[in-house]
C-alpha cells in the first residue's frame, strides 16, 4: 500500500472525533445543499485553510492567523501535507460550513412547531452578505473555544502540534488568530458563493437534497457538538477557569437561538 494511503488510514484512526464531525458534515452538507456543491465547498474550504495555515506557520508570514509553528510530533503517524497536518486544514470544512447554516438559521425566516423546524428561506438568506459576515463571527466564537483546548493537547490525545513562539493574551491564543479565523470563513463563503453563480448560474441541481422534519436542526446540532466536545475536553484536563469561560461565552448564543425559535413558533401559529 503507498505510504499516502498508510498516512490517511493512520489518521483516521489517530483522529476518530474529526472523522465523526466530517462524516456529519458531509451527511447534512449533501442533503441541504446536494453532493456537488458540497464537494465543491468542501475541496474549496479545504484549499483555502490550507494555503493559509502554510503561509502562517511554514512560510513563517503570520498571514492571516498570526506566527506559529507545528510540531511535527505525528508526521510518521498521520498524514501532513506540506508541513501541515491535513485533519487540521480538513476541520476548516465543516467548522465554516456549520457557522454559515447557523447563520443562516439566525438570519432567515424560522417555522417551528413540536413537529418540525425548519428555515424556510434558506437559499436566499445563504447568499448574502450578512450570512457570511455573521457566519465568520460565529467560526471565530468557535475557536475561542477551540484553540485554547487545542494549545493544550499534550495534555489530552491531541497532541502538542503547534505554539506560538510569543505566547498570547488569551490563554495562551494571539488575537490575530481569532481574526484570522474570521478572515478565512470569510473568504471561504464568499468564494463559494461567487463559483456557485459561476458554475451553476440560478440552476437548482439538487442532487442528493432531501427534505425530512426537523431539517434545521442538524447544522446547529453539529455546531454545538463541536463546542460541547472541546468544553468536555477542557474541563476533562483540568482547566476549569478556562472552561467557565467558555461556558459564559456560549450562554449568549443558546439564548439568541431560543428567542429564533420563539419567534418562529409564532410565525407558524400566525400562517
Amino acid at each position: 500500500m503507498p505510504r499516502f494511503f498508510q498516512l490517511l488510514i493512520s489518521t483516521i484512526t489517530l483522529r476518530p472525533y474529526v472523522f465523526v464531525f466530517f462524516a456529519f458534515y458531509l451527511l447534512l452538507a449533501v442533503t441541504h445543499r446536494g453532493w456537488k456543491r458540497t464537494a465543491l465547498f468542501t475541496v474549496l474550504a479545504y484549499t483555502i485553510a490550507f494555503v493559509c495555515e502554510w503561509s502562517s506557520a511554514v512560510a513563517g508570514t503570520g498571514i492571516p492567523f498570526g506566527l506559529y509553528y507545528y510540531i511535527p510530533a505525528t508526521v510518521d503517524q498521520e498524514l501532513w501535507i506540506a508541513g501541515v497536518p491535513f485533519m487540521d486544514s480538513l476541520s476548516f470544512t465543516f467548522l465554516s460550513y456549520v457557522s454559515w447554516e447557523l447563520a443562516t438559521f439566525l438570519l432567515g425566516r424560522v417555522k417551528a412547531s413540536w413537529r418540525d423546524l425548519q428555515v424556510v428561506n434558506a437559499e436566499q438568506v445563504r447568499s448574502s452578505w450578512a450570512a457570511a459576515l455573521l457566519a465568520s463571527f460565529l467560526m471565530m466564537y468557535l475557536d475561542i473555544i477551540i484553540d485554547p483546548v487545542a494549545l493544550r493537547g499534550d495534555r489530552w490525545f491531541l497532541g502538542k502540534i503547534y505554539y506560538y513562539p510569543d505566547g498570547g493574551p488569551y490563554f495562551g491564543i494571539t488575537i490575530a488568530n481569532f481574526l484570522g479565523w474570521y478572515f478565512v470563513c470569510l473568504v471561504i463563503i464568499r468564494s463559494f458563493v461567487r463559483l456557485e453563480r459561476l458554475i451553476w448560474g440560478t440552476s437548482k441541481d439538487g442532487a442528493g437534497i432531501r427534505h425530512y422534519p426537523f431539517k434545521a436542526v442538524g447544522p446547529v446540532g453539529l455546531y454545538f457538538g463541536v463546542l460541547g466536545f472541546n468544553l468536555f475536553m477542557t474541563f476533562r484536563i483540568g482547566e476549569i477557569l478556562l472552561g467557565l469561560v467558555g461556558v459564559i461565552i456560549v450562554l449568549p448564543l443558546l439564548v439568541l437561538i431560543a428567542i429564533t425559535i420563539k419567534k418562529g413558533e409564532g410565525k407558524n401559529k400566525e400562517d
